[in-house]
């Protein structure tokens, strides 16, 4: 294949995962209640939907789908995973609009859950978005071995909680009334907690899912911190060169709350210069599988995370 076709092979499969997700997910999101359900009140489901449907690239799921696809496991099984994963993303960016955190109208293009419908409502999407995740990956209609459910359970449950995302969020908010810049590294543990957890446990999934070796296992996770850390990067520089209606959301807030980052520390051509490292560093962390050409959509993901304009 040329270069060209590569690109749009990429392109085929990250369209293909985001609409097999918005369809996975509305269905996860019906109003008829599950066995152990009591019921589902219309309003809420209303704004869990609204939250987490027809909007965004759905980056993570396609994260999961493709490096599960790597051990030869495809279907509805990384699917689900993949729409545990964009639940707690979407709960999370539900509460980060909230005006207790970054105070949003604006999210993808439209106003933001609790803009829509109430700061009550949307706190209770966001809480029903979270425990519904783990409902679906401890379901065994994700996985019939008990074992790889709990472990993608506690993964997740490592990546999205105080250890990572919610931590790296409680950091970023202490560092807007710090007083003090925070020191490069301090700016890389927030950002590898807030942001990077997620899409390292993306990748981390599909080594799950495959029973891949240790060493793969370990590149994988290499991999998607390396990828995670990238797209944040990416994440600053266009929150600083980019506009709202570009981002779909309110751009240049991060330089307007005083929030740390790597284009302020570094500068414009620093932050690019190590997001472009951090590339090299995730196409490296693959060839370290030995799974070779099996590796290339995940590698075309690494320069898709840094060269996007949203």
């Amino acid at each position: 294949m040329t270069a060209a076709q590569h690109a749009e092979d990429f392109t085929r499969r990250l369209n293909d995962a985001a609409q097999a997700t918005e369809s996975a997910l509305a269905a996860l999101l019906a109003p008829a209640a599950l066995p152990g359900e009591i019921a589902r009140p219309e309003r809420l489901m209303e704004a869990m939907r609204y939250a987490s449907l027809g909007g965004g690239k759905r980056l993570r799921p396609f994260l999961v789908v493709e490096s599960a696809r790597l051990f030869g496991v495809e279907g509805a099984t990384p699917l689900r995973v993949g729409c545990a994963l964009e639940m707690i993303h979407c709960y999370s960016l539900v509460h980060d609009d909230l005006p207790a955190m970054d105070d949003d109208d604006l999210r993808r293009g439209r106003p933001t859950a609790h803009k829509a419908f109430d700061e009550a409502t949307a706190i209770l999407a966001g809480d029903a978005l979270l425990t519904y995740a783990f409902d679906v990956l401890a379901d065994p209609a994700t996985h019939d071995d008990p074992q790889v459910r709990a472990a993608l359970v506690l993964a997740l449950a490592r990546a999205a909680g105080l250890g990572g995302m919610v931590g790296g969020q409680q950091l970023d908010l202490a560092a807007e009334t710090a007083g003090r810049p925070l020191a490069q590294e301090e700016v890389l543990t927030l950002q590898a907690m807030k942001t990077g957890a997620l899409l390292r446990f993306a990748v981390d999934a599909g080594a799950i899912l495959g029973k891949a070796s240790a060493a793969q296992a370990q590149a994988l996770t290499r991999y998607g911190a390396a990828l995670g850390a990238a797209f944040q990067v990416a994440d600053d520089i266009l929150d600083a060169v980019s506009d709202a209606a570009t981002l779909g959301k309110r751009a240049g807030k991060d330089a307007e709350r005083g929030k740390a980052t790597l284009v302020g520390l570094l500068g414009l051509d620093g932050a690019k210069a190590r997001r472009d490292r951090l590339v090299d560093a995730a196409i490296d962390a693959l060839d370290a599988t030995g799974l070779g050409e099996a590796t290339r959509t995940l590698k075309q993901a690494a320069h898709f995370v840094a060269q996007r304009n949203n």
